[in-house]
């Protein structure tokens, strides 16, 4: 359970930013997302290396 402890005369908006941050923070939505369709764990695994080249990309061109 998300707990937002909120201070006297703090605005709810705040607030509110507060809880959607931690909420975002723990996953749940994109989990659910992952869950409607199934997917393949060939393509899954392509996917990983794919993101990863592109990472590896980034950094090398960021240190030269």
């Amino acid at each position: 359970m998300i707990i937002v402890p909120i201070k006297e005369g703090e605005n709810i908006e705040r607030a509110l930013k507060k809880f959607k941050r931690k909420f975002e923070k723990t996953g749940v939505v994109k989990e659910l997302r992952n869950r409607q369709a199934f997917t393949k764990n060939s393509v899954v695994r392509r996917e990983q290396k794919i993101k990863a080249i592109y990472k590896q990309q980034l950094q090398l061109t960021d240190e030269q």
